[in-house]
């Protein structure tokens, strides 16, 4: 008798710095989330920041041509993008758009919001990708609040 045999899938969230260095290698990113996909990861949840975040996305939206792969934003707060630069906003319109799952977190900005959000990205993860180069900020807190509770985290570099 042959059975087919069943993989377990994983939630995925995202989590990295807002300022990218000018050599961030964008080709590495979508590589290693291939091989997070490829590792059983299929769906992935976004917090929608500039920066690590967005980059995530993007290589995500190219990956979903080829694999079957759920993605959710996780929007702190209604308005996030308003600050953001008129190109800035056009790809966080766009990478929004190709989302399968948008989620506002809270109807306004207030201190502490974007934390929020990130537990509760952790909160519905099995594991966190992040890119964390400090030890200070919201992406180590993000990591530290993931280790807490246990949840496996794997690093971009």
């Amino acid at each position: 008798m042959n059975y087919l045999k069943y993989e377990p899938r994983k939630t995925c969230a995202i989590t990295g710095h807002r300022t990218l260095p000018p050599d961030f290698d964008r080709n590495a990113l979508c590589d290693r989330l291939e091989q997070l996909i490829e590792a059983g990861c299929d769906r992935f949840l976004c917090g929608m920041a500039l920066g690590f975040d967005l980059a995530a996305l993007s290589c995500l939206t190219d990956l979903s041509g080829r694999y079957r792969v759920g993605l959710e934003a996780y929007i702190p707060f209604l308005g996030q993008e308003e600050r953001f630069s008129r190109e800035d906003k056009r790809e966080y319109r766009r990478l929004l758009e190709l989302c399968d799952e948008k989620r506002v977190i809270f109807s306004h900005y207030f201190t502490g919001c974007y934390l929020a959000r990130n537990r509760e990205m952790v909160d519905h993860a099995d594991v966190l990708f992040a890119y964390c180069m400090k030890n200070g900020g919201g992406t180590a807190y993000t990591v530290a609040y993931a280790r807490k509770r246990q949840i496996p985290v794997v690093f971009f570099s």
